[in-house]
């Protein structure tokens, strides 16, 4: 039986903010739309809206009442989301990561839920491009996804109080980058020279929602 998507929840928040939410819970199709709902917005901005920053599910709006009335977004917001809404083609980075040793000390464990060799487990997780689902929770903060249900598995019971920016983390069927020190509940699994943030650059980061990642052994 084919599931349909859910329909787009647009939400108020305060007197300057919108939030639209393209599902319930985290799925490819849920934050395909999120992403291409954001880029619609950015290639054909609405009068007023001052910030656009998509999620993994939904896309916050902040606007200015002072430009345009919140009925006025809202009905906006409202009319585009009964369009298509493409599916963004971003770009694709090759990332190398040292799997394992010292700045990848779960390595092991992961492989050993996962009924497989550390060998195994870096080939299949490296396997085929994911794509980038977000970013967010911290700065340069990347999430990339989705991989298979062989290779899924959730957070660790307990919290690592710091893991160095750099760190390659794997869970809940992603694999995300640590782009600065963060306390972090995920497995980490190795360690890559990347950097996904640089507060003097424009922008700040060099991985956008939409962007395919092909990590290498390194």
């Amino acid at each position: 039986m084919q599931i349909l998507p859910e329909r787009p929840m647009v939400q108020t928040l305060g007197d300057s903010t919108i939030l639209v939410r393209f599902g319930s819970r985290l799925d490819e199709n849920a934050n395909r739309r999120a992403i291409g709902f954001a880029a619609a917005l950015e290639s054909e901005p609405v009068a007023g809206i001052v910030e656009i920053v998509p999620s993994l599910v939904s896309v916050l709006l902040r606007y200015d009442p002072l430009i345009s009335r919140h009925q006025d977004i809202e009905g906006e917001i409202r009319l585009r989301l009964h369009g298509a809404l493409e599916d963004l083609a971003g770009a694709t980075r090759r990332i190398g990561v040292r799997f394992g040793g010292e700045t990848g000390p779960d390595l092991e464990e992961v492989a050993g839920l996962l009924k497989v060799s550390a060998e195994e487990f870096m080939a299949r997780h490296n396997a085929v491009p994911l794509r980038v689902l977000a970013t967010g929770f911290a700065p340069g903060f990347v999430y990339c996804g989705f991989h298979p249900e062989t290779l899924v598995l959730p957070r660790r019971d307990k919290v690592r109080a710091l893991v160095p920016a750099g760190s390659v983390l794997f869970a809940a069927g992603q694999t995300a980058i640590a782009a600065t020190d963060i306390p972090t509940g995920w497995h980490v699994i190795g360690h890559t020279d990347f950097s996904n943030f640089n507060p003097a650059a424009e922008p700040p980061t060099r991985l956008r929602a939409g962007d395919s990642v092909r990590f290498e052994v390194t």
